[in-house]
């Protein structure tokens, strides 16, 4: 099965330094983790209510907090990337 891969995908954008919290080290499989790196980055901002994806499309041009949400159940994860681009994080929810 082939996936299409959304307009959106042209975007990018500079991660800065990249960190994983330990708790969602131990907890989440590597290959999703860098799956949802991609997506992040290429401003695929995963299940988020659209909200917060307009804030995302908002501050990517604008500056800001970019935030995206990956997974489900206990296996659900965020990517944060910092405003000034240095750091971005990848934490469960509870890690927050």
């Amino acid at each position: 099965m082939t996936k299409t891969i959304p307009a959106k995908s042209a975007i990018s954008f500079p991660l800065g330094r990249l960190v994983i919290t330990s708790n969602a080290s131990l907890r989440l499989p590597t290959e999703a983790v860098y799956a949802a790196i991609r997506r992040h980055s290429s401003g695929d901002w995963g299940d988020l209510c659209p909200e917060d994806t307009l804030a995302n499309d908002t501050n990517l041009s604008e500056g800001g907090r970019l935030f995206s949400a990956y997974g489900q159940g206990d296996q659900r994860f965020w990517i944060i990337t910092e405003s000034d681009y240095s750091v971005t994080t990848v934490l469960l929810p509870e890690d927050y």
